[in-house]
C-alpha cells in the first residue's frame, strides 16, 4: 500500500472541512481525496467540483460501500462522531476523527473496543500537537531544559457570535465555550506534560442563556500528581478591544509561552532568552498544523509511523466530565 496514495473519504463539508481539511488535502502527498459526503448535496457537489473530488455522497453508508476507499476523515458535528467512527470501523477502514472522539468517556471506550476488534486504526484530530511551535516546545520540555514542569496557564477569549447552529445546543455539541475552545488547550497541556494523573478538579462556568443551551465561559483548575497544576480561562462572549489566546508553561528552571514561541531559561542565575530562531512560516499556524496532522495520519495508515491507540482521550474525557460536574455542582471533584 505504501507505493500508491491512500484513498480518502471526507465526511462533513462544514466550516472545518472547508477551512482546513480540503485545502490541506488538495496538496497532501501520499493521500488522495476520492469521496466527499455531506447531507447538503448541492454544497458537497460544489466543493467536490472545486477540489476535483470524483465521488459525492449524501449518505455515509453509501460512501463506505465505495471499493476505492482506504480511510475516512470524520468532520461532522460532535454528536455524530461516535456513530460515524463506528460505521467506518465496521466497514473496515481506518479513521481520522476531529475532536471530540465521542461525547463522553463511555463512547471513547466503545470506539477503542471496536477498533481493537476490527484491527483498524483510529487517530484523533488534535491538531495543536502538530503545530511547529508546539513541537519545538515539546523538545524543550522532554529534554528537561526548563527543569520540572510545575504548571501551565492557558485561555481563549472570543467575541460574542450569533449563537446559531449546533455548537450552541448541548445535545449536539456536548458543551459550550470549554468544549469548543478549552478542549484543545487541555489536550495540548496534558500531552506536553506527559499526561500526569489528575487529583482534583474545580470549575466555574457562566450560566446557559436557556434550557438546553451551553455555557458561555468556564474557569478551570486541575491539580495533578507531583504538584503539577493547570488553569484554563475560556470565554466566547468576551467584550473587549481584541480577542485573545494564550498558553504558558512554568518550570523550575524557566518558562515558555506560545504565539510566538518564547523560551526563557535560568543560566548562571539569570533569566536568559533561549527562544529558537528561524525563517518565518509561509503559512498560518492553523493550516500548517492540519497539514502536518494529515501527513501523520497517512504515515500511520501506511505503517510508516507507529500507531498508538488513542487511549489518552479516555483520560481526557474523564477530566472533562469532572470539569462539567464540578461546574454544575459548585464543588471540587476528586479523581
Amino acid at each position: 500500500m505504501t507505493g500508491t496514495p491512500i484513498r480518502l473519504g471526507l465526511v462533513g463539508a462544514g466550516a472545518i472541512a472547508q477551512l482546513a481539511h480540503l485545502p490541506a488535502l488538495s496538496k497532501l502527498r501520499g493521500g488522495q481525496l476520492v469521496a466527499l459526503c455531506d447531507n447538503d448535496g448541492p454544497k458537497a457537489g460544489a466543493l467536490a467540483e472545486r477540489f476535483e473530488v470524483p465521488h459525492v455522497f449524501t449518505d455515509l453508508q453509501d460512501m463506505l460501500e465505495l471499493d476505492e476507499l482506504d480511510a475516512v476523515i470524520i468532520a461532522t458535528p460532535n454528536h455524530l462522531h461516535e456513530p460515524h467512527v463506528l460505521s467506518a470501523l465496521r466497514a473496515n477502514v481506518d479513521v481520522l476523527c476531529e475532536r471530540p472522539l465521542s461525547m463522553d468517556s463511555r463512547g471513547v471506550e466503545r470506539i477503542l473496543d471496536a477498533a481493537e476488534r476490527s484491527g483498524r486504526k483510529v487517530v484523533v484530530g488534535n491538531n495543536h500537537r502538530f503545530r511547529n511551535d508546539v513541537q519545538q516546545l515539546s523538545r524543550f520540555l522532554y529534554g528537561g531544559e526548563l527543569g520540572r514542569v510545575t504548571g501551565m496557564r492557558a485561555g481563549e477569549y472570543r467575541f460574542r457570535s450569533s449563537r446559531e447552529g449546533w455548537r450552541y445546543r448541548r445535545a449536539e455539541a456536548g458543551g459550550g465555550a470549554f468544549f469548543e475552545h478549552g478542549f484543545p488547550l487541555l489536550d495540548m497541556a496534558m500531552w506536553l506534560a506527559g499526561f500526569p494523573d489528575p487529583i482534583r478538579v474545580s470549575a466555574f462556568s457562566g450560566e446557559p442563556s436557556k434550557p438546553g443551551a451551553v455555557e458561555d465561559s468556564m474557569f478551570v483548575h486541575i491539580e495533578c500528581v507531583e504538584k503539577v497544576d493547570f488553569t484554563f480561562d475560556i470565554n466566547w462572549c468576551y467584550i473587549g478591544q481584541s480577542e485573545r489566546w494564550w498558553f504558558e508553561v512554568l518550570g523550575s528552571r524557566g518558562s515558555a509561552r506560545l504565539a510566538p514561541l518564547r523560551v526563557v531559561k535560568e543560566l548562571n542565575g539569570k533569566p536568559t532568552d533561549v527562544s529558537p530562531t528561524g525563517a518565518a512560516a509561509r503559512e498560518s499556524v492553523f493550516l500548517q498544523s492540519y497539514r502536518a496532522e494529515l501527513a501523520h495520519f497517512i504515515a500511520v495508515v501506511t505503517g510508516a509511523a507507529e500507531y498508538e491507540p488513542p487511549t489518552d482521550q479516555l483520560e481526557l474525557h474523564r477530566i472533562i466530565e469532572a470539569i462539567y460536574r464540578s461546574a454544575e455542582e459548585g464543588t471540587e471533584i476528586r479523581l
